[in-house]
């Protein structure tokens, strides 16, 4: 039969060295091809990662403000209390005083009225 198709020895181990060089073409690395819309898609990239990075300071700054505002609120609040508890004692002392001068005032009369009657 291998008559009828014309294929001798020769023949046979021409095809067999074709097959086999086609069989390691498949094995060679094949050039790479570059995508074009690569560049775009790492630019892509590096802008949503500079924005996240970007969105996460913010957030980090205004939580640290809010913490300084908290802090500064609470001390703003302490010095409230501070500044009415002295007013409270202020007032207390005024009272005092007043009432202290008008017993002396009082005193002062009725030694003057006695004295008054003695005469």
């Amino acid at each position: 039969m291998s008559e009828i198709h014309g294929t001798g020895f020769a023949d046979r181990l021409k095809t067999a060295a074709e097959a086999k060089k086609a069989l390691l073409a498949n094995f060679r690395p094949k050039p790479t091809v570059t995508d074009p819309e690569l560049a775009d898609r790492t630019a892509a990239r590096q802008a949503a990662l500079e924005q996240v990075r970007e969105e996460r300071a913010l957030a980090k700054t205004a939580k640290r403000q809010a913490a300084a505002d908290a802090l500064e609120a609470a001390r703003q609040a302490e010095e409230a209390v501070d500044a009415l508890a002295l007013d409270a004692k202020r007032g207390a002392r005024k009272e005092r005083k007043a009432l202290s001068q008008a017993e002396a005032k009082a005193k002062r009369d009725a030694r003057y009225a006695a004295r008054k009657a003695r005469r």
